[in-house]
């Protein structure tokens, strides 16, 4: 499979050596011959792009007519939004959220609605990897890192409140990037943490998710030049016995590459205060989901799904006081990372586990992922690599709180020493 380049034909559209209608029947034919095995897709209406990309005016912007697909997490005014749930099939918003807005005013061209797992949380989809189909996309943003990876759309919305755009960015060998904390407004899509949700972006390489969210923000998110050596710090953490040799191998091939290219990398072990912060993120998380998803739990207890009942019934436990600590522990982390970035510029560490599961059991784990969120410091998973079982196999790289182009620019470095 070829994956499009978000970046390269938006310049094709730009410059008028093709048409939005000729990119997306490039994107349907690619659906019509994978989506049947794959089923990243929840909704299109393909009568509907066709007469967009015919009859829409794309001159002078940004994105220029390049269709883009959006997980059905995220509300739309033109498609059903269900969030995974039985609970809302068939739902139509009245709005579209801003980041949707922010694409349509950039030029994009709405192609569809990408498939979540129940309310963006653990349940599995019933998305398949494009690279192996017996393996699991990962979650929960399963539909738009499988659209990307088998060709179907140049770039999708998705979302993460544990590592549900890294995470399975690393499965699918796609680059997934989860921007800074708000840098895309998390309005308009079905809250489950609202200290976590973050909204992120799936395309096939660094330069491309850069491009897109420049598009989306107005900010030159561009790769940059380095006038310096940048310092890279491989983390050590105390998860690191539960990476498989695949992703131990992948990380030390990225470091090695890294510093032939020629920069300082050194090894950082993550400071115990934000191992503490760490561990406190599932009691932000699920305190807050319990509120956010009280009134399906309260009038639709039956509609949710056996392990997101049991897991909201746990998370209503939670006390206010252990929450609020908490909070604190997660303020005090970001204290101590700030100062960690005095020493690197950007960490390098696990994107996953391991290469995608076999099965469809789980959507593997964010254990490498969620403290970042909590965080709220841009990530993205860089692809190129592979595990033993010729599955794709990412490294994390983790940038300071804001600086999303510097981390933008070092993943491109990553990239580049990865693929040569």
């Amino acid at each position: 499979m070829t994956m499009l380049k978000a970046r390269e034909i938006a310049l094709a559209l730009r410059e008028e050596r093709t048409t939005p209608g000729d990119v997306l029947e490039t994107c349907l034919a690619a659906i019509a011959e994978r989506d049947a095995d794959v089923r990243a897709f929840c909704a299109l209406d393909v009568a509907a792009a066709r007469a967009r990309a015919q009859g829409a005016a794309f001159p002078g912007t940004a994105l220029a007519g390049l269709p883009f697909a959006v997980k059905d997490i995220i509300d739309t005014r033109d498609l059903p939004t269900a969030y995974g749930s039985p609970i809302f099939a068939g739902y139509r918003p009245r709005a579209d959220a801003p980041v949707v807005g922010q694409a349509l005013r950039a030029g994009g061209l709405l192609l569809g609605k990408t498939v979540t797992t129940e309310f963006a949380f653990l349940k599995p989809s019933e998305t398949r990897n494009p690279r192996r189909l017996t393996h699991s996309p990962g979650g929960s943003s399963s539909g738009s890192a499988a659209a990307v990876a088998a060709g179907m759309v140049p770039f999708a919305l998705g979302t993460q409140t544990g590592g549900s755009v890294v995470r399975p960015a690393s499965y699918c060998g796609v680059t997934g990037y989860k921007p800074t904390y708000r840098l895309l407004p998390a309005l308009g899509m079905k809250t489950f943490s609202w200290h976590l949700d973050t909204m992120g972006l799936f395309a096939a390489g660094v330069e491309d998710v850069a491009f897109a969210a420049s598009a989306l923000t107005g900010r030159d998110l561009s790769i940059e030049r380095l006038g310096t050596a940048p310092r890279l710090g491989v983390l050590a953490t105390a998860r690191d016995a539960s990476a498989s040799a695949d992703a131990h191998a992948a990380l030390a091939t990225a470091a090695r590459a890294a510093a032939a290219a020629g920069a300082r990398v050194v090894p950082i072990t993550l400071p115990e205060e934000l191992e503490a912060a760490d561990a406190v993120h599932g009691t932000i998380q699920d305190f807050e989901a319990a509120l956010a998803l009280m009134d399906e739990f309260t009038h639709h207890r039956g509609q949710l799904s056996d392990g997101l009942r049991a897991h909201l019934e746990k998370a209503s436990a939670i006390t206010p006081e252990a929450y609020d600590e908490a909070r604190r522990i997660g303020k005090r982390g970001r204290h101590v990372l700030g100062t960690l970035f005095g020493e690197v510029d950007a960490l390098l560490t696990f994107s996953a586990p391991g290469t995608a599961p076999e099965g469809f059991s789980s959507t593997g784990s964010p254990m490498f992922n969620r403290l970042w969120t909590l965080m709220g410091c841009p990530t993205i998973n860089i692809a190129g690599l592979t595990g033993a079982d010729g599955l794709p196999m990412g490294v994390q790289l983790v940038g300071r709180f804001g600086r999303d182009r510097a981390a933008l620019t070092l993943a491109a470095l990553v990239e580049r020493a990865i693929v040569g």
